[in-house]
């Protein structure tokens, strides 16, 4: 498949069941404790969602956020051609080496020429960058005419919108960071305003239906990433889905043909 036939229709796969879902929040429980299982299988399920819109086997990916290789190991057993890039060292060599073709770096400056890559995804780094939106800005530039730009996060309001300080979230961010610090006798990894910042929907929802408006990419979906099929109606309930989303993910279609 050429690059400029990525996401003109969907490929014919299963809909998310609650199978799915229950397997996803079991792994997720263990993010912590066995990264291997929890991002193993999040790569995997990552793979089988993008081929809703398109087979990846040739095409060329931009990993933005990749950290360890997980997603690298599941994009190259799908036949893509993978560059990775993460800004932090720790979680490059996170499984003991760095390999394959993988750069430090700025998702808010991507050190990638123009309408370089085939598909641009990005998991989970959204809520850890200052301006998510311009990091939007960055995958759609280095995305040819016709590709894809795939972007998941978890929503501040989320269960999970904290990190390891949630729940504490919900009475504020610093303060949980703060109570995390004066419990464990260490600051989170998840510190926000350092590390982690708040990513509500609505406004990458907007900017999204505001790059289709220009006619800079074309909306192909919204949902939330964990919820089975006929659990995706909390998307259209602005509110609501900042809650209920647990995690968001926004596919767009560059445009440009």
């Amino acid at each position: 498949m050429l690059p400029q036939d990525i996401a003109r229709g969907r490929a014919v796969v299963d809909r998310p069941s609650l199978r799915r879902s229950v397997a996803l929040f079991r792994d997720f429980r263990v993010e912590q404790t066995d990264p291997d299982r929890f991002y193993g299988a999040l790569a995997a399920d990552s793979i089988a969602l993008l081929r809703r819109w398109s087979s990846l086997d040739g095409l060329t990916v931009l990993d933005i956020g990749g950290g360890p290789g997980y997603f690298a190991d599941a994009f190259t057993q799908a036949g893509a051609r993978y560059a990775g890039l993460e800004p932090d060292a720790g979680e490059l060599t996170a499984r003991g080496g760095v390999t394959g073709d993988v750069v430090r770096g700025s998702g808010l400056d991507l050190p990638v020429a123009d309408c370089s890559v085939d598909l641009a995804f990005s998991s989970n780094v959204l809520e850890h960058v200052p301006d998510p939106q311009r990091m939007g800005e960055e995958m759609l530039r280095v995305t040819r005419p016709g590709g894809v730009v795939f972007l998941s996060w978890t929503p501040w309001l989320s269960p999970w919108g904290g990190h390891e300080t949630s729940p504490w979230h919900y009475l504020g961010g610093r303060r949980a960071a703060d109570r995390y610090a004066q419990k464990h006798g260490y600051r989170p990894k998840n510190d926000v305003g350092r590390s982690l910042f708040a990513c509500p929907v609505g406004p990458m929802v907007r900017w999204a239906h505001d790059a289709e408006r220009s006619g800079r990419a074309e909306v192909l979906d919204v949902f939330a990433r964990y919820h089975p099929w006929w659990a995706q109606w909390v998307m259209r309930v602005p509110g609501l889905r900042e809650f209920a989303s647990w995690n968001t993910v926004i596919v767009l279609r560059v445009g440009g043909e």
